[in-house]
C-alpha cells in the first residue's frame, strides 16, 4: 500500500441511523474507507462541520433528463446516455443505482437487458444492475403498465427476459404475489440470487404472507398499486409492522416521497412504522428535471405525458406515471414530514437499501465502516447534496458547479 489517503476533519458521518462526531479515513489507492486512527500525513480535508454519509442508492428509477431506460436505438447512444444519466446521479449525491424496465414486450426485455448488466462508470454513479417490474403483475392494478403484456407465473423468466440476464442483469424483479403459481415462480427468481418485491397487486395481507414465505423480501411503492391499508384488512403494507423476530421477517418497503404518490402523512406514517426498513425512492421517470408540458410516450407508454410540477400523467387521465423529484429531495421531505433526523433518513436511501439488495458486506456499499468502498455524499444539515465521492475520489462539488456556472455566464456575457 502506498500510504496515500484522505482524511476528513470538522465532521460528522452517519452509520446505523446515528451521527458519529469523528473524522473519516479513505483510501486513495484502494477507494475503501480505512480504520480511523494510524494515519499521520495524507491530505486533510476541512467539512465545516458538515455531515457525510455514504453514497446514495437509486433502487427504483426509470430514467430522468429526458432518458428513459426502455428507449434504445443501437448499442452504442444507449451507453452513452446510461454513462450520461450516471453523471447527473452523482451530481445528486447517487453513486449506485439499478436501471428500472417496466412491462414491455419480451423482445425489448431481451434488447435491453444485456446492456444493463453492473459496471462501473468513470466519475459518475455506478450502474449495479436491473430491476424488472413486470410482466408478473396484476391486470387491475397495471398502473401505467400495458396489462396486455403481463405473463402468468408459469411463463419462465427466461423467456420473458433471456437466459443470461436473468445470470447477470437483472438483480430485482416486482411481481404480484397472488397470481397461480407465483410461488414457484419466486423460488426460480430467488435461485438465481434476484431479490423479489411485491407490488402492482391485489393481495390481501394473508397472501402478502405467502408471498414472504414463499421468498419475497420486499414490497414495491407500498400502497400504490396496492389495497389500501384499512382496520380490517392492512393488505400488503400491512406486513412492515410484523416483528423483526417473525419468521419470515418483515419486508423492506419502498416510498414515494414526492407528495403527488402519497400523502406527507402517510409518507410518515409508513417510515415510522419500521424506519430500518423503510426504503426511499423516486420512480422518477424521463420528465424528471424537464420543464412542465407534453411530452411524447415510448415503448412501456405509447401515449402524450403531462408533466406539471412534480406530477406526471397519461394525458387526459389522472394515471401517475411515475416521480420527478431527486432522491436528495425526498430525503428533505422525510425529513420535514417525519420529523425524524438527518441520519434515520439517510438511512432510507443507503443502509437500508444495501441491506435490502445485500450488498453491505466487505468491499461493499452503502455503510460508512472499514473495508467497504469510499463511496461518500457530504451533506448540509438540511440534506443538501455538497459533493459527491466516488471509490475515494471527489467527482462532484456544488461550489465547483456554481463557480464554472458562473464562470460561462461571464464568457458568454
Amino acid at each position: 500500500m502506498s500510504g496515500w489517503f484522505t482524511l476528513f476533519t470538522n465532521c460528522r458521518y452517519v452509520l446505523h441511523g446515528e451521527l458519529v462526531e469523528d473524522h473519516l479515513v479513505i483510501s486513495d489507492e484502494s477507494g475503501l474507507i480505512l480504520k480511523r486512527e494510524g494515519y499521520i500525513g495524507g491530505e486533510a480535508v476541512d467539512l465545516d462541520d458538515n455531515i457525510i454519509a455514504p453514497g446514495f442508492l437509486e433502487l427504483h428509477t426509470n430514467g430522468a433528463n429526458g432518458f428513459h431506460f426502455t428507449q434504445f436505438e443501437d448499442e452504442k447512444s444507449y451507453s452513452r446516455k446510461v454513462d450520461s444519466i450516471a453523471k447527473y446521479y452523482a451530481a445528486q449525491g447517487v453513486t449506485g443505482f439499478w436501471a428500472t424496465i417496466p412491462t414491455v414486450k419480451s423482445e425489448e426485455f431481451q434488447k435491453i437487458l444485456p446492456h444493463l448488466q453492473p459496471r462501473s462508470i468513470p466519475k459518475s454513479a455506478s450502474l449495479l444492475g436491473t430491476h424488472t417490474e413486470g410482466p408478473y403483475l396484476h391486470h387491475t392494478k397495471k398502473g401505467a403498465h400495458n396489462s396486455s403484456l403481463f405473463q402468468p407465473c408459469t411463463t419462465p423468466p427466461s423467456a420473458i427476459y433471456g437466459t443470461s440476464n436473468v445470470q447477470s442483469s437483472i438483480k430485482l424483479v416486482t411481481l404480484a404475489p397472488e397470481l397461480p403459481h407465483s410461488a414457484e415462480l419466486i423460488k426460480t427468481l430467488t435461485s438465481y440470487g434476484i431479490k423479489v418485491s411485491m407490488g402492482h397487486s391485489t393481495a390481501s395481507y394473508e397472501e402478502g404472507l405467502a408471498g414472504l414465505r414463499a421468498g419475497t423480501t420486499g414490497l414495491t411503492h407500498t400502497l400504490n398499486a396496492m389495497p389500501p391499508l384499512t382496520s380490517r384488512a392492512p393488505g400488503p403494507a400491512g406486513l412492515i409492522s410484523l416483528p423483526e423476530t417473525h419468521n419470515p421477517p418483515p419486508p423492506f418497503y419502498t416510498i414515494i416521497a414526492d407528495g403527488e404518490h402519497l400523502h406527507p402523512s402517510t409518507v410518515s406514517l409508513l417510515h415510522r412504522a419500521n424506519p430500518k426498513r423503510s426504503i426511499l425512492v423516486t420512480d422518477s421517470i424521463e420528465l424528471a428535471s424537464l420543464p412542465d408540458g407534453t411530452y411524447p410516450g415510448h415503448s412501456q407508454i405509447p401515449f402524450e405525458q403531462v408533466k406539471s410540477g412534480n406530477r406526471a400523467t397519461i394525458t387526459s387521465t389522472d394515471t401517475l406515471i411515475g416521480g420527478c423529484i431527486p432522491l436528495q429531495q425526498g430525503v428533505r421531505n422525510l425529513m420535514g414530514w417525519s420529523g425524524c433526523g438527518i441520519a434515520e433518513a439517510v438511512g432510507t436511501v443507503t443502509e437500508n437499501v444495501a441491506a435490502f439488495m445485500g450488498i453491505d458486506g466487505e468491499g461493499g456499499r452503502g455503510v460508512l465502516k472499514e473495508g467497504r468502498r469510499a463511496d461518500l455524499t457530504v451533506l448540509s444539515e438540511q440534506g443538501e447534496v455538497l459533493q459527491t465521492w466516488i471509490e475515494g475520489v471527489k467527482v462532484w462539488d456544488k461550489e465547483d458547479e456554481i463557480r464554472a456556472r458562473e464562470d460561462n455566464g461571464e464568457t458568454r456575457g
